[in-house]
């Protein structure tokens, strides 16, 4: 038998083959150049499976992964703290938390009064409905299939789809009941009338009959939601009986519109984002989606549009003095973060690996905007006479 060494072929015969085995990758990986370094062959070939392994008598053999195939391991193996913390969706929380902070900082901006007390009672009492709304998302998404192989979904991870359906219903009968005892609070029945509205919005969202989602219409009911119905109803909910001039029913003023338009645009962006990664399970099953519609390249462009309209109007608002000049201040410190996620989206749109982290960046455009939107209408409480419509 012919030998091989030291770099020199004894046998002319067998160079094509050698020559075939030292540059062929094995059919599981993509291995570069510098991928197999071996002094001496021997002519023993091993194989496992599907994948052939030179055995090397002088140096182990090397794969290198690309930086694609490290984040398809990554993913296929996803730790189970991962899972829950993906199934959990805390930084989705912040759809309770901005609407009510800019919804009372608008009722402050009017009349200088906030009820510490209400204002948390009511923070709890959100937390619970959207905790109800994302697990009855998961269940209704279960049952039509589209979230069937997720493995974030809560139902994949407990494996129960009844106890995560009776958990979401008992989140909502609770989270209503803090709802009335606010409003029994304020006095005013134009808050629960809205916030029931925005609750409405949600069921026709996702629940049957209704599942309005799966027609597209996902994203207006998410805007009349978060932005005119809670945004309203939680600064009617710093209304007070309390005062000496007698019942202070809180005016619906041009601001606190204005202010509720903003939010509800920005967390529209999270909902929209949220589709980019989901966009082939939805189309599966006939989950038409905006994404689903129009395609994510076009998807990307309108996210440019919807947040150049999101500063737009902010500052045509401000020039109409419909809220304060400290406003559009404070949230234009936000545009480099908006920047960025017009560009990553842009980039990105058909990478479902990475475009999975664009909703969360929404998610810090929304809390970061409406942080800086409410904080600048109380820094203008001092200035209330010059701006207010009401």
């Amino acid at each position: 038998m012919a030998s091989v060494g030291a770099g020199t072929l004894h046998h002319p015969s067998l160079l094509p083959l050698v020559s075939d085995l030292c540059h062929r990758p094995p059919l599981c990986y993509r291995v570069s150049q510098q991928a197999i370094s071996c002094k001496k062959w021997k002519t023993k070939v091993k194989i496992h499976g599907r994948l052939p392994a030179l055995k090397c008598s002088s140096q182990p053999q090397t794969i290198r992964l690309t930086t694609g195939e490290k984040e398809e391991g990554e993913e296929a193996e996803i730790s189970r703290m991962t899972l829950i913390w993906r199934a959990a969706k805390l930084p989705i929380y912040s759809v309770a938390l901005v609407p009510l902070t800019v919804g009372s900082a608008a009722a402050y901006f009017q009349t200088g009064f906030f009820s510490t007390r209400r204002y948390f009672l009511l923070l709890f009492a959100s937390v619970l409905i959207i905790a109800w709304l994302n697990l009855s998302n998961d269940v209704y998404d279960y049952d039509t299939g589209v979230d069937r192989n997720k493995k974030e979904s809560v139902i994949n991870i407990i494996g129960s789809q009844t106890a995560t359906h009776f958990a979401a219903i008992t989140f909502l009968v609770f989270g209503f009941m803090g709802l009335i005892w606010a409003c029994a609070e304020a006095g005013d029945i134009r808050f629960i009338l809205l916030a029931t509205s925005a609750i409405l919005c949600g069921y026709i969202y996702q629940c049957p009959p209704f599942r309005l989602s799966y027609q597209g219409l996902g994203e207006p009911l998410c805007f009349a939601a978060f932005g005119p119905f809670a945004t309203t109803a939680f600064y009617f909910s710093q209304s007070s009986k309390n005062l000496t001039s007698g019942m202070n029913h809180l005016s619906l003023s041009a601001t606190v519109l204005c202010a509720s338009v903003l939010v509800g645009l920005t967390t529209t962006f999270i909902l929209f984002c949220s589709h980019f990664h989901q966009i082939d399970g939805d189309a599966a099953v006939g989950k038409m989606s905006p994404l689903v519609r129009i395609g994510t390249e076009t998807g990307s462009k309108l996210i440019r549009i919807g947040i150049l309209a999101l500063y737009i109007l902010l500052f045509t608002f401000s020039a109409c003095k419909y809220i304060p000049l400290t406003c559009s201040f404070l949230c234009a410190i936000t545009i480099p973060l908006a920047k960025l996620v017009m560009d990553y989206v842009e980039q990105n749109h058909n990478n479902k690996l990475k475009i999975f982290m664009a909703k969360y960046y929404c998610v810090r455009l929304h809390s970061l905007f409406g942080a800086a939107l409410a904080v600048g209408l109380v820094v203008a409480r001092g200035g209330v006479q010059l701006y207010n419509i009401g």
